[in-house]
């Protein structure tokens, strides 16, 4: 146990954020839904571009459906990935199975030592039990926000009812596919705890 008494896991969580920036990045609808049937809400070609542009060089943390999901079921390429997993049998090729925060904590500090401890930002990929699970870690959240509900049986949580974050940043709208959408982040409230 740490100085603040809590479990292992939490412990190892703690020291996960101290000195890594973490970043949740997804795209939602208006009810904050992210996927539906395993799959994604929409194709935008501008958000997979943003998506790359942000994550590309750093390291990946997503569940093991989230990358299943992704094409050929394997990591996106120029980035590290770690795969978030209660599944003790799970491996992929060219990813880092976690089955805790434990294990993650050190995933993510072998990788940022393997890079001379540079590697700029770890990005949340969902799905939405890892969004859910890692929110309290993250320094903030690069939401794509589409205009209209859609039928979403996977949720990012509410950031808009979401005491420890502010909207702080909304760039103009864009259309794509007959899909109205803009990018935003909402960063952690000053001096919140993460």
């Amino acid at each position: 146990m740490c100085e603040t008494n809590c479990d292992r896991n939490e412990c190892a969580a703690r020291a996960l954020v101290r000195g890594v920036r973490i970043r949740a990045i997804a795209a939602t609808d208006s009810a904050w839904g992210i996927g539906k049937d395993g799959a994604l809400l929409a194709r935008l070609p501008g958000d997979l571009r943003y998506f790359r542009e942000k994550t590309l060089g750093g390291i990946l943390v997503m569940g093991r459906r989230t990358l299943e999901s992704l094409p050929g079921g394997r990591p996106l390429d120029g980035r590290k990935t770690i795969v978030l997993t209660h599944n003790a049998d799970f491996v992929a090729e060219g990813a880092i199975a976690a089955h805790s925060l434990s294990e993650l904590a050190e995933a993510i500090g072998r990788l940022r030592a393997e890079d001379g401890g540079d590697r700029p930002d770890v990005f949340i990929a969902g799905g939405a039990v890892v969004y859910e699970e890692l929110l309290p870690y993250t320094d903030s959240c690069l939401i794509t926000r589409m205009d209209g509900n859609f039928g979403a049986d996977a949720f990012f949580p509410n950031l808009d009812e979401d005491e420890g974050f502010s909207l702080t940043w909304e760039d103009a709208p864009i259309e794509e596919n007959g899909v109205p959408y803009r990018f935003t982040e909402y960063s952690r409230r000053g001096g919140g705890e993460k």
